[in-house]
């Protein structure tokens, strides 16, 4: 069974993580491949404007499968064969993600626990439903983020919060992950799709190839110096300059007009 139920609507492609049955689990099962693939496919796919991810069922996603854990208790796995196991697994996905140069828009449906967490920090946009919850919840069964949540959740949320939350394990609710910036808004369950699918189309109404240069700007402004990032934003807006769509909406401002992107 596929772990990736995609649909897709025009520029607005949402994908739900589709096995309940384990919590939307992300390792031990073909989570990370899907995941890995599908950002490849819209990376290269230049119709595409906007990812939704979300999970079906009541959990949005528990993480890495615990039970699936114990098979490092067997001494013949070494330390060298499990590094090499998150770099392989788990770790391709904040990758892929960063790579990724569409706007995602993570709908969390529930809980958000472990990768899960960290999974949603690495998109670019959070909505939250009123029964969200959030646990960097790593120590509880005494291992690290290994998926680069130590990097991502500070982003989030700032290091003091992150630094709670990483040590003490507890989960914090909607309407907390609201007010320490984890999330930019909380709904009620039902209009959780329907608020994220407004807001993508907000976003996909823009200029495709501008927005990915807007989203690498601001990716890239997470970890460069001012000089080098606006040395950056000069070329890309010499490129922005010369697309057909700023033509157009420059000459629709002008002429009092909705624009009418390619």
């Amino acid at each position: 069974m596929a772990f990736l139920s995609i649909e897709r609507d025009g520029g607005i492609v949402t994908a739900t993580m589709n096995q309940p049955e384990t919590r939307n689990a992300l390792t031990g099962n073909s989570a990370v491949q899907e995941l890995v693939q599908l950002c490849e496919e819209l990376r290269l796919d230049s119709s595409a404007k906007v990812l939704i991810l979300t999970g079906a069922g009541p959990v949005f996603s528990s993480g890495g499968n615990v039970k699936d854990m114990q098979r490092f208790f067997d001494d013949a796995v070494t330390p060298d064969q499990i590094c090499n196991e998150y770099r392989n697994g788990i770790q391709r996905v904040p990758l892929a993600l960063a790579r990724l140069d569409v706007p995602v828009i993570c709908a969390v449906n529930g809980p958000a626990v472990g990768a899960g967490l960290d999974l949603t920090c690495m998109c670019d946009i959070r909505i939250a439903s009123d029964g969200a919850t959030f646990a960097e919840s790593f120590v509880r069964v005494g291992i690290v983020p290994g998926d680069g949540g130590a990097w991502l959740l500070p982003r989030a949320v700032g290091l003091a919060k992150a630094s709670e939350m990483a040590f003490t394990g507890d989960a914090i609710d909607a309407q907390e992950a609201l007010a320490c910036g984890l999330v930019s808004r909380v709904v009620p369950a039902q209009e959780l799709l329907p608020t994220a699918l407004a807001l993508a189309r907000r976003i996909a109404a823009n200029p495709g190839a501008v927005m990915r240069m807007t989203k690498r700007l601001l990716r890239e402004g997470q970890g460069s110096s001012l000089a080098s990032l606006l040395e950056l934003s000069a070329g890309y807006q010499a490129l922005a300059h010369k697309t057909a769509d700023h033509r157009e909406a420059v000459t629709a401002f002008i002429e009092k007009r909705k624009p009418q992107f390619a």
